[in-house]
């Protein structure tokens, strides 16, 4: 048999008991063996789990013509119950209840009892859809249950259906306005694991050095960076940045078309914008020192050698810049015309250097080193050219983007 509290055939029992709950309380009663004879899940270990809530006042909505009324009722007493059967997680079934106040006459009323399997797994989904809808929209939307999760549950399915109207499926991603985005944003995810993983995993970033560097670790980042310019372009400083070339970051500036012998720039780049001026970007390792191994002077740490050579190197090369380049310079296209209104603007340009990590200034434990870190921060605040960024800098700046990203499209995605 059920337990009394629960299945009793006695309805004064289970009113008593359903009046005495305390809403701040969730009942989860003891297991008892299935009673039902015809039910595959007779014998299988169950039990009831049972919850109350108590409403000051109650809502009801009404249509009155074209406006929608709230009428506000006395509260009651209100009782859901879940029964558990055979398997963790496995709910047989659901009973929302509406329960007579203590002292007042009538009987326990109820307002859903789901005990098919289907009914129970359409209630959750349900409840897991409305909490991700968003409240405004102009249009009704009528959606046949089971078809989303299906699809979505096997990609097998999917693939089958790709197969049978590729065309359709080009159709409609070609008419969705968020596909791009949508695109975009698993391109740029992608790049950000990456770079996670080549700042943390030395294993594979020495395995990227012959793959992708050329043998050296400079030319990781460098192919690293020409594959996914955005993350220079929008982390680095605090202007959009482009590519002067899409094709290659790494430029040689001589005379008039910036190519030829003369000196290397790791990245050049331009602002966006009506009026583009130029960028020039130094790239030394995630593994560059900042600082010199040993203190100088007590409490004081010198900068290491190669960022005083970053920082020379980049200096120098924006005096080489302006000493072959005139003020401004106009884009030239593949085949050596000129490109009409595209303009580059070399007038004190700004220059980066993107070098190290800022846990060289910590413990393996994450405590700071406050000498070290008061050291390298007075040089780089007194070092106006080039502005100086470490890598994990970058990367939390290209996290950020990409979260936001992610969040901005899932608003869309839900909107429509």
């Amino acid at each position: 048999m059920f337990p009394p509290d629960e299945s009793s055939p006695d309805p004064v029992d289970k009113k008593t008991y359903a009046q005495g709950r305390l809403p701040d309380r969730t009942y989860v009663h003891k297991s008892f063996s299935f009673p039902r004879e015809n039910s595959i899940d007779y014998g299988q270990p169950a039990r009831f789990v049972v919850k109350v809530f108590d409403t000051d006042s109650e809502s009801k909505i009404e249509r009155d013509g074209e406006d929608w009324l709230l009428m506000e009722t006395p509260g009651g007493r209100y009782q859901t119950r879940f029964l558990l059967v055979r398997d963790v997680g496995n709910i047989k079934e659901i009973w929302i209840e509406r329960i007579p106040a203590a002292g007042v006459n009538g009987e326990i009323k109820t307002l859903l009892h789901l005990k098919k399997k289907e009914h129970i797994q359409r209630f959750f989904e349900l409840v897991d859809l409305v909490r991700k809808l968003d409240p405004q929209g102009e249009e009704t939307m009528r959606v046949d249950d089971g078809v989303i999760t299906e699809i979505l549950a096997s990609p097998d399915t999917l693939m089958e259906l790709y197969r049978q109207a590729p065309e359709r499926f080009r159709s409609l991603i070609e008419n969705d306005v968020t596909a791009d985005d949508v695109y975009a944003l698993a391109s740029r995810r992608k790049a950000v694991e990456k770079f996670s993983r080549m700042l943390s995993d030395d294993e594979y970033f020495d395995s990227l050095i012959a793959t992708e560097g050329s043998g050296k670790p400079e030319g990781v980042w460098q192919r690293f960076f020409e594959k996914n310019p955005w993350i220079l372009g929008v982390s680095a400083a605090s202007q959009l940045l482009t590519s002067l070339d899409p094709a290659k970051l790494e430029q040689v500036v001589r005379g008039q078309d910036l190519a030829g012998p003369g000196k290397r720039v790791d990245a050049l780049m331009r602002t966006a914008g009506k009026v583009r001026s130029v960028v020039l970007i130094e790239l030394k390792t995630h593994r560059t020192r900042l600082l010199a191994s040993r203190e100088y002077r007590s409490g004081c740490w010198a900068p290491s050698s190669e960022m005083v050579g970053g920082v020379t190197q980049s200096q120098c090369n924006v005096h080489w810049a302006l000493k072959q380049l005139e003020e401004r310079f106009q884009s030239i296209d593949d085949e050596g015309y000129e490109i009409p209104g595209d303009y580059s603007y070399l007038i004190k340009p700004r220059s980066l250097l993107i070098i190290g990590r800022l846990d060289e200034l910590q413990s393996a434990l994450g405590g700071d080193h406050r000498d070290k870190i008061r050291s390298f921060e007075l040089f780089r605040r007194s070092t106006l050219e080039p502005e100086i960024v470490t890598f994990d800098e970058l990367y939390a700046k290209a996290l950020f983007i990409v979260e936001n990203e992610s969040n901005d499209i899932s608003r869309q995605v839900i909107a429509i």
